[in-house]
C-alpha cells in the first residue's frame, strides 16, 4: 500500500464499528418476516398487510437514505446514526399497537425512514471513504451484517414469538437496537477522510461523460437494475418462512432454512468482494445477477425439504455480493464529492424493489393461494436487470479511464 492510500487500521475501526451497527438493526425488520402469520391472524387480515409494513419499511429506509445521506456529509455520520438507531427501536414499539395503520407507521416510518434510513446508505458511504485500496472487501464486509443479523435473529425470533408472542419479542428486540447502536455510534464512528483521489482504475468518466453516457442517465440505469435484481432478491427473503409452513414444514424449519440462507449470503458477500476489487463492481454485479437467477427459477422446482435447503444455500451464495458491488460500481463511475447523493440514489432503487417484491409475494399469494406466480415474476425482473447490467458493462469493455 502506498504513501497516498487513506487506508489505515483507523479504517479497519471505522468498518467493524458499522458491522456491529447493522448486525442489531439489519435484523429489526426480521421480527415482521418471522411473525407475518401470527400478525396477519392476530388483526384478521390478509398476509399482504404485513408484508406491507415489510415493504414499507425497505421503502422508507431507501427514501430516507436520500435525506439522511446529505445529512450526515454535512452534520457527521455519528449523530445521524444514533438517531437512527433511537428511531428504529421507536417503530418496533409504536408497531405493537397492532392495527395495521401501527404497522405502517412503526416500520415505514420510524424505523425505515427515520432509522434505518440513517443507517443503510449513510454507512455504507462512509466506509467507502476511508478506504481506496480494498473497497469492495470493506463494503462486503460492512453490509454483511445483513447476513449476521439474518443467521442468528430469525430462530432466536422464532423461539421468542413462540414463548412470549410477537410484541413482547418486539419490544425486547427495540430495547437491544437502542442500548447497542447508539452508543457504538457516537463513540466509535470518527469523521471519514476526504481523498482525493477516487482509487482505481475502471471504465469511469472522460470528458465529462461516463461510460460514454451521460452521468446522469448512468446513474438511472444502475438504479433500474437494482430495482429489477432486488424485486426477485426479496421474495425468499420475506416469504421463505410462510412458504415452508403453506407446504407442511414447522416454523422452525423454515427459520432455519432462512438463517441458511443468509449464512451462504455472509459467506458469499466475503469473495464477491475480494473479486469486485480484481474485477470491477459492474462485472460482478453481472455474475452476481446471474446466479440469482438461476436459483430463484429453483424454488419453482419442488417442495421436498432437502432439496429446499439446498437451493436456499444456493441463492444465498448467488445474491450475496450484488447490492455491495453497485456500491463499488458507483465509487468507481461517479467523483468522490457525489457519493453522498449518488449512492443513496442507487440503493433506494434497490430498497424500492425489495419493497415491490416482498409486498408482490402477499399479494400475489392473497389472489391465486401460492408464491408460484411471483416466483416467475422475479425470474423475468432479473433477466431484465442482466440486459440493463450487460449494457453497461459491454460500455466499460471499450472506455477506460481513472476517475479522481
Amino acid at each position: 500500500m502506498n504513501a497516498a492510500s487513506v487506508e489505515t487500521r483507523a479504517s479497519w475501526h471505522a468498518a467493524f464499528a458499522s458491522l456491529a451497527i447493522l448486525s442489531v438493526t439489519y435484523a429489526a425488520p426480521l421480527v415482521l418476516v418471522v411473525a407475518l402469520k401470527p400478525i396477519a391472524a392476530e388483526l384478521q387480515a390478509p398476509r399482504s398487510v404485513p408484508a406491507l409494513a415489510a415493504a414499507l419499511a425497505s421503502f422508507g429506509t431507501g427514501a430516507g437514505g436520500i435525506l439522511m445521506g446529505w445529512a450526515s456529509e454535512r452534520l457527521g455520520v455519528r449523530m445521524v446514526a444514533a438517531f437512527g438507531g433511537l428511531c428504529a427501536g421507536l417503530g418496533l414499539v409504536v408497531s405493537t399497537l397492532a392495527t395495521p395503520l401501527a404497522l405502517y407507521l412503526g416500520y415505514g416510518l420510524l424505523l425505515g425512514l427515520l432509522g434505518n434510513g440513517c443507517l443503510n446508505a449513510p454507512l455504507m458511504t462512509y466506509v467507502s471513504h476511508w478506504f481506496d485500496r480494498r473497497r469492495g472487501t470493506a463494503l462486503a464486509l460492512i453490509t454483511s451484517g445483513q447476513y449476521i443479523a439474518g443467521t442468528i435473529w430469525p430462530g432466536i425470533f422464532e423461539r421468542g414469538i413462540e414463548a412470549f408472542g410477537w410484541k413482547a419479542t418486539s419490544l425486547g428486540f427495540a430495547a437491544l437496537e437502542i442500548v447497542v447502536v447508539v452508543p457504538i455510534a457516537l463513540l466509535f464512528l470518527r469523521p471519514a477522510p476526504r481523498a482525493a483521489g477516487g482509487g482505481r482504475t475502471g471504465g469511469g468518466a472522460q470528458g465529462g461523460a461516463v461510460l460514454g453516457l451521460p452521468p446522469n442517465l448512468v446513474l438511472v440505469l444502475m438504479t433500474v437494475a437494482i430495482f429489477l435484481c432486488c424485486v426477485p432478491m426479496a421474495q425468499p427473503s420475506v416469504h421463505l418462512v410462510s412458504f415452508c409452513t403453506d407446504i407442511g414444514l414447522s416454523p422452525a424449519r423454515g427459520a432455519a432454512m432462512l438463517s441458511v440462507l443468509l449464512a451462504c449470503a455472509f459467506i458469499s458477500r466475503q469473495f464477491w468482494g475480494w473479486a469486485g476489487d480484481r474485477i470491477g463492481g459492474l462485472r460482478t454485479i453481472l455474475a452476481g445477477s446471474t446466479a440469482q437467477a438461476i436459483a430463484l427459477s429453483l424454488f419453482l422446482t419442488t417442495q421436498d425439504e432437502a432439496s429446499l435447503f439446498a437451493i436456499s444455500a444456493a441463492f444465498g451464495l448467488g445474491f450475496g455480493g450484488i447490492v455491495p458491488s453497485y456500491v463499488l460500481a458507483a465509487r468507481e463511475l461517479f467523483p468522490a464529492s457525489e457519493a453522498g447523493w449518488r449512492i443513496p440514489v442507487i440503493l433506494f432503487g434497490g430498497l424500492l424493489g425489495m419493497a415491490t417484491g416482498g409486498w408482490m409475494g402477499g399479494a400475489i399469494y392473497d389472489a391465486y393461494g401460492s408464491y408460484a406466480v411471483s416466483f416467475e415474476l422475479g425470474v423475468a425482473a432479473n433477466l431484465v436487470n442482466l440486459v440493463v447490467i450487460g449494457f453497461l458493462v459491454t460500455r466499460g469493455r471499450f472506455r477506460r479511464a481513472v476517475y479522481a
